[in-house]
């Protein structure tokens, strides 16, 4: 019976240092990214808009508004549309 009762407390013992350990690599991976964010953004690259050209293969712009508007939804605004290729 003593055996058991060593057994369970090394086993609770040690799930809650891995417990403990976790939380701590959560929240210092949670900190290291807002400081990354804060002093390093990341540089905004600008767009030239081009004008579309006409191609055999050219997708009609209601199913493009279609594609622009799907990725919209799903990212919350954060995506961006730049090029549709049929392959």
């Amino acid at each position: 019976m003593e055996n058991l009762e060593i057994g369970l407390m090394l086993m609770v013992i040690g799930m809650a240092t891995v417990f403990a350990i976790l939380l701590i690599v959560i929240y210092l991976g949670k900190g290291l990214i807002l400081l990354v964010n804060k002093y390093a953004p990341e540089e905004v690259k600008k767009v030239k808009q081009t004008a579309q050209h006409a191609t055999p293969n050219a997708l009609p712009n209601d199913v493009l508004a279609a594609i622009v508007s799907a990725v919209s939804v799903i990212s919350h605004g954060k995506a961006k549309v730049v090029k549709v290729e049929k392959l």
